[in-house]
């Protein structure tokens, strides 16, 4: 399997062709990002066009589904109703790729739902379970971490969802830990608690997001461009016995080109 992925949002890519051409002139393979807007302006035919161009350069890929406005673990009926609709139809989507990983948001709101996390984990459980279903040949599920600030509630989230499926079916369930969030969102700087972020997530982790920035927000920078300490990081996995893959998510030319050097400059744990 491909050690790493540099992001593509799809609809960028329908955007500015060169993009495009970049992961493919790098020989990069891609974390595609779908979106609804996305999802709404194009037919199953312009995917396959796409996905058919990383086949022809030999490049494998993950897929981001989409995230805005949804809530698998919403109380509200017709919100979790919404959510799980446009999810099964991410997932319609995403097997006309043959993604390596699919990544969603874990998507706890702690502002609702801190006195009644079990209950919010279990509807959230039960809509990822009916999305998984849809596809019942589906790569790994990692849900990643966005504004949660206790990696208990995401490692609880992947628990509850395993227990929904059936146990030849539950490792294909797991964490993608993004280290930005953490790091901005979630505190990680001021609190400096990595280790407890990996001691958390350990045993569901099979993916990371990596991008920096210096803590004020999600900057998406190039890794060593922000302060994040990307070297205890790969310290604390290590032992751990952990090595999962990796998708960098740059958000300009230049910290492209960093999280390449990047990732070449650690081999052990980016190259098989």
């Amino acid at each position: 399997m491909t050690r790493f992925y540099v992001n593509l949002n799809l609809r960028v890519a329908d955007k500015d062709p060169a993009v495009v051409a970049r992961h493919l002139e790098a020989g990069v393979a891609a974390e595609f990002g779908l979106d609804p807007v996305l999802m709404d302006a194009k037919t199953p035919a312009w995917h396959r066009e796409m996905a058919g161009r990383f086949d022809g350069a030999g490049l494998s890929r993950t897929l981001h589904l989409p995230f805005f406005d949804l809530q698998p673990g919403s109380a509200d009926a017709r919100i979790r109703a919404a959510s799980r609709d446009r999810l099964c139809q991410a997932i319609d989507t995403a097997a006309l790729y043959a993604p390596d990983r699919l990544v969603g948001h874990a998507a706890y709101n702690r502002f609702l739902y801190i006195r009644s996390f079990a209950d919010w984990a279990a509807r959230a459980a039960d809509t990822w379970a009916e999305v998984l279903r849809v596809w019942p040949e589906h790569p790994p599920l990692c849900l990643e971490n966005t504004f949660e600030t206790d990696p208990l509630t995401v490692s609880g989230a992947v628990a509850a969802l395993r227990e929904r499926l059936p146990e030849a079916d539950r490792e294909r369930v797991g964490i993608c830990f993004d280290v930005g969030h953490w790091y901005s969102f979630a505190a990680g700087k001021a609190l400096g608690n990595l280790e407890a972020w990996c001691d958390a997530l350990a045993p569901y982790l099979l993916h990371l997001h990596l991008h920096d920035n210096d803590g004020s927000f999600d900057q998406h920078l190039g890794p060593g461009q922000g302060e994040i300490p990307f070297d205890a990081l790969f310290r604390l996995l290590s032992a751990r016995g952990l090595r999962p893959t990796a998708t960098f998510e740059p958000h300009t030319p230049a910290a492209f080109r960093v999280a390449l050097d990047f990732a070449a400059a650690r081999p052990e744990f980016f190259v098989d």
